[in-house]
């Protein structure tokens, strides 16, 4: 009978990155407190090889700092990294999440818009037709409700867009607008069925930027950042209220 294998060493600092990073993004482990090596190879059960490691990790993420004669401390949120894919799951994942979601999509707001609108005055015609195909592969999944296809339908079609835009920066914030829709599903902000306006306004992006219309392409776009933002607010709040007359009727 064979003896299950140990965990690797590299499992252990995957799950010790993912728990600490959490609990600072919670805010269990509170800015500029100190975190003592040993006691984390005690509480988890790891090598200080391990530990550091982690540590390392995550203060190329800014949220540890190593300190002689103090040690490695939390750092406070404006040093982090926020763009940092990871950062942006953790920050998710915490009771802020409705917070962070709405300043990730005031950033969307700020650079999708005028990517669609430069989308329309650069992208080929190829290009604005496999948009066109994409917006209604999109509409398709959404109607038939396979949350999976629209979610990867979804992050296809705006990193499309942020390409088209033939700017290589916008191209590179492809992963935090991914991240963006993927939290969103994953926590329950999003509707079971998209709304038709939703699906809509995606083939208006796509429509408009086939056809070189820069200020439609703006507008629409714009509309879907704007319904998104209200819809996470509208399911939240619906979410809370129901929680809270629940915990009455327990009384």
């Amino acid at each position: 009978m064979k003896t299950p294998k140990a965990e690797s060493s590299v499992d252990l600092h995957s799950v010790l990155v993912q728990n600490l990073g959490l609990a600072i993004a919670e805010g269990t482990l509170a800015p500029h407190s100190i975190l003592r090596l040993d006691e984390l190879e005690a509480q988890h059960h790891v090598s200080r090889s391990v530990v550091r490691e982690a540590a390392r990790v995550l203060s190329s993420k800014g949220m540890l700092e190593s300190r002689r004669r103090l040690g490695t401390v939390v750092q406070p949120e404006e040093g982090w990294n926020l763009y940092d894919p990871q950062v942006i799951r953790w920050r998710l994942a915490s009771s802020r999440r409705l917070e962070q979601l709405r300043a990730l999509n005031e950033l969307r707001g700020a650079i999708e818009p005028q990517a669609a609108r430069l989308a329309a005055e650069r992208a080929s015609w190829d290009a604005g037709s496999d948009l066109v195909s994409q917006a209604a592969r999109l509409w398709a999944a959404g109607q038939r409700g396979d949350d999976d296809e629209f979610l990867r339908l979804d992050i296809e079609f705006h990193a499309s867009v942020l390409q088209a835009s033939g700017n290589p920066m916008f191209s590179q914030l492809h992963n935090l607008v991914a991240e963006v829709l993927t939290g969103r599903t994953e926590h329950g902000l999003m509707p079971h069925l998209p709304h038709h306006e939703a699906l809509q306004l995606h083939v208006d992006v796509a429509s408009a930027i086939q056809r070189g219309e820069a200020d439609a392409a703006h507008a629409a776009m714009s509309r879907i950042v704007e319904q998104s933002t209200e819809e996470m607010g509208d399911i939240w709040s619906s979410y809370h209220q129901q929680a809270e007359a629940g915990n009455r009727a327990e009384l």
